[in-house]
């Protein structure tokens, strides 16, 4: 069995589509073939996209933009289904995580994958979405199903199962088991405030109404 794993993340440093790749390298064990292809650093090439048409299973991995894919997540879709080479017997999912709280903030993506799988013949797994994406790195440090990180371990160890027995399963949309009104808080002033004082802005232009 041959999984190919797309980190469709555009950043170029660590990401929470990277950190996804790693929770689920981890769960699936070593006793499967496991290709990680990093979208966000350079496009892929035509080898490249030849192997991902030719494995058992392809697991997108990407974060929520406007409710849809990264432009560059958009255009491998794209040039994957112009090639029209995806086998029927290819099962794909995906990781798709948000800056959100709610993990259901991802559903409407996830249908999209859904729907592509349908245009290209290839056979729909599973879907993952997971909310709070930035505050994950932060929980890095603190296992899978421990704590904040409970119901992220057990969706992971659950999509790592499906996949290797190469199964479908209900779409998973996941929050973390934290209070939303401490992530509110711990977000403003560990993400968002910072990267704002970072770009210039002040806190009270976040709160701006246009």
């Amino acid at each position: 069995m041959t999984i190919s794993i797309i980190n469709g993340s555009p950043k170029r440093g660590k990401s929470t589509s990277e950190l996804m790749i790693k929770y689920f390298c981890r769960e699936i064990g070593d006793e499967k073939i496991v290709r990680v292809y990093d979208a966000g650093k350079a496009p892929l090439q035509q080898k490249q996209y030849d192997e991902i048409m030719n494995s058992t299973a392809l697991l997108m991995v990407f974060p929520l933009y406007v409710d849809s894919f990264p432009s560059n997540v958009l255009r491998i879709l794209a040039e994957l289904e112009k090639q029209g080479k995806q086998s029927k017997n290819m099962m794909v999912y995906c990781i798709v995580n948000n800056g959100f709280f709610e993990g259901k903030q991802n559903d409407i993506v996830i249908e999209q994958m859904k729907n592509w799988c349908e245009v290209t013949g290839a056979t729909w797994g599973q879907g993952v979405g997971v909310g709070a994406g930035e505050m994950l790195p932060f929980l890095a440090e603190i296992p899978l199903g421990h704590g904040p990180n409970k119901n992220l371990g057990r969706t992971i160890k659950l999509l790592a199962d499906n996949i290797r027995n190469q199964k479908s399963g209900e779409n998973i949309l996941v929050s973390p088991n934290w209070p939303r009104f401490l992530w509110r808080l711990q977000s403003s002033l560990l993400v968002w405030y910072p990267r704002a004082k970072h770009n210039g802005l002040k806190k009270r232009d976040l709160k701006k109404k246009y």
